[in-house]
């Protein structure tokens, strides 16, 4: 038999992650370092192992839409792979959105999440982008719904029971595109079963959802974002069917194919105001942020995951009598990589950081404006 090149091996994420273990040292306290170890720990091991495994093995099983039953009913049934599956129940009991709002550590819980995330987030085929949207939704609904819909919709949001746990989408782009939000079209009309939704959602993530956040200007409202109003709607109802929601095709990508993007009709959809009937796309700014920090953390989190591979690769690729890990050319081009994934890093997880203490009302002045200045420059 011929040669066959060894593949590159993930240790235990947590473990081989020197620059992320050197910040919770410097950043967290020690009793608090000791009490998240364990949990990091685990999901460094996870996400080398059964979580890394799945991503393999279904790397190319797709979502797929069946729109109609062989009778010609409209059922719109959207149906993932197993790893997707697993995803969601490790997120819920791991505690990928939970940690942030139960708050055992107080401002120091956002960097537990995150970091959390950022060693869950390479193996797992891109369910952080719900996962974005819930902590997005679950801060918005904590600092500005009304209490009856905050204490109805938060608790599962961030619930650690994978049969309790809901996700959220966040539905924006409209077929207007862009970053205009103000010229979306989707119309919400006042009846006496409530509000109804009128409109065509041009690119929803997240579409298998319980529930999610959307934008829509009540009938009467002036154009412009001014006049759009951010809307809560839960997608199926009690029978488990979808909320006059017409899920019209899945998007086809060049990349993600993995997450299911749709396109849908919203025909009379039921919602409920989250906060007032103006002022939308300033009330939906948490959400914004945050999924905007989730990106960013991604973002590092597979420059890391690239090189950890490339790591192991050069200790195993033998060319011209001796390993890529021993050629000082090899050796200069990962640390050039390494250089800028170790500067992301820092200014990511700063951002991180000053979110927590800003989210306790602990935040100084100056840390507030270096906040505000980092969130959008983190996202590029």
């Amino acid at each position: 038999m011929g040669f066959i090149q060894a593949p590159p091996e993930l240790a235990p994420q947590f473990d081989d992650d020197r620059v992320l273990r050197r910040f919770l040292e410097r950043q967290l306290p020690d009793d608090v370092l000791r009490d998240v170890t364990p949990s990091l720990k685990e999901m460094g091991e996870l996400a080398a192992g059964r979580l890394y495994e799945l991503s393999m093995r279904h790397r190319n099983d797709e979502p797929q839409l069946t729109s109609w039953d062989p009778w010609g009913n409209r059922i719109d049934e959207l149906e993932v792979n197993a790893a997707w599956k697993e995803y969601a129940r490790v997120a819920a009991e791991k505690g990928v959105v939970g940690t942030a709002y139960e708050r055992k550590h107080g401002a120091y819980s956002r960097i537990h999440q995150f970091a959390l995330m950022y060693l869950f987030a390479p193996s797992t085929q891109v369910y952080t982008c719900p996962l974005a949207m819930t902590d997005g939704a679950a801060r918005t609904l904590e600092t500005l719904a009304k209490p009856e819909l905050r204490d109805r919709v938060l608790p599962h949001l961030i619930h650690r029971d994978p049969a309790q746990a809901w996700t959220s989408g966040q539905w924006m782009t409209e077929r207007t595109g862009g970053s205009d939000v103000g010229l979306s079209e989707t119309v919400a009309r006042e009846t006496p079963e409530g509000w109804r939704l009128f409109g065509t959602k041009w690119f929803t993530s997240a579409v298998t959802s319980e529930v999610t956040l959307t934008l829509a200007r009540p009938e009467g409202n002036p154009a412009g974002g001014k006049g759009l109003a951010l809307f809560f709607v839960q997608l199926r109802d009690q029978q488990n069917r979808l909320n006059h929601i017409l899920v019209n095709r899945l998007k086809e990508k060049l990349g993600t194919k993995n997450l299911p993007t749709a396109e849908l009709t919203l025909d009379g959809t039921l919602a409920e105001p989250v906060v007032g009937l103006n002022n939308g796309i300033r009330n939906m700014a948490n959400m914004l942020n945050i999924t905007r920090t989730w990106n960013a953390v991604v973002a590092v989190s597979s420059m890391r995951r690239g090189l950890a591979l490339a790591r192991d690769y050069a200790r195993r690729r033998v060319a011209f009598g001796a390993a890529l890990s021993e050629k000082p050319l090899h050796l200069d081009t990962l640390a050039g990589l390494a250089a800028e994934y170790e500067a992301a890093f820092q200014l990511v997880f700063e951002e991180v950081r000053l979110m927590g203490q800003a989210e306790l009302g602990e935040i100084s002045e100056e840390d507030q404006r270096v906040l505000y200045a980092i969130q959008p420059l983190t996202k590029l």
